[in-house]
């Protein structure tokens, strides 16, 4: 098996159990495991799967690039991925898609939520569309396609389970919100704005550390370093 196919299935592996442990596998193993036991059994295969996909990745052949990337191509994904790093950042407090207690009632939108009521998957999308953009490779191609899948399809299957278990609340939400970035702005659900501080300041840090880490992972200086380092 070459390293290509090995790192295929790995990705197939790593989204697939996802998928398969988020949603007809949950209830079944909560209710033989508890849900700290199915915890422990989605945390265990997530790292499995995941570290099963890195390493491949790591052995896989580097094939040559497919185009040319330049300057312009490389600011234009600097730029998108501090947008992806508001995102992330922005998703991690108030957000109703996260596990914990269910509001009653949907939220008034505001912050990252003015984009997308999936800001973190979103965040993830476009970190994948902004390596396969930069990385025009095979292997880099696979694994950012797997978790350009798991973003976009997990996000619309969150949606069929939030919409199933809390459908007031939830469909009140969608009705507020896009799926699509800036789409509920461009209909005029709402107002581009609401952001917190926190978001922009972890956002900013978020982006500057994990662009200056790919000098020491990879020796690629990526974002500003590109031109500072």
């Amino acid at each position: 098996m070459d390293g290509l196919t090995t790192l295929a299935l790995a990705s197939a592996a790593f989204v697939g159990t996802h998928f398969l442990l988020s949603h007809p596998l949950r209830a079944p193993l909560v209710k033989a495991l508890g849900a700290l036991g199915f915890m422990l059994v989605y945390a265990v295969v997530a790292l499995g799967t995941l570290g099963w996909m890195a390493h491949a990745y790591k052995r896989a052949p580097v094939t040559d690039p497919w185009w040319d990337v330049g300057d312009g191509l490389w600011i234009t994904v600097t730029l998108v991925m501090l947008l992806a790093s508001l995102l992330l950042m922005g998703s991690l407090i108030g957000n109703p898609a996260l596990p914990g207690p269910a509001p009653k009632s949907a939220p008034t939108p505001r912050g990252v939520f003015t984009i997308t009521r999936h800001p973190m998957m979103w965040a993830f999308a476009l970190w994948a569309l902004c390596h396969i953009a930069i990385m025009p490779n095979a292997a880099n191609l696979i694994v950012s396609v797997a978790i350009l899948v798991l973003a976009l399809v997990g996000s619309r299957l969150q949606d069929a389970k939030k919409e199933a278990l809390q459908p007031e609340m939830w469909r009140a939400w969608e009705a507020r919100t896009s799926w699509l970035p800036f789409g509920a702005v461009a209909a005029g659900k709402v107002k581009l704005g609401g952001f917190r501080p926190h978001d922009w300041a972890g956002a900013i840090v978020v982006w500057l550390g994990a662009t200056w880490a790919h000098i020491p992972s990879v020796g690629v200086p990526a974002g500003i370093w590109r031109w500072l380092s």
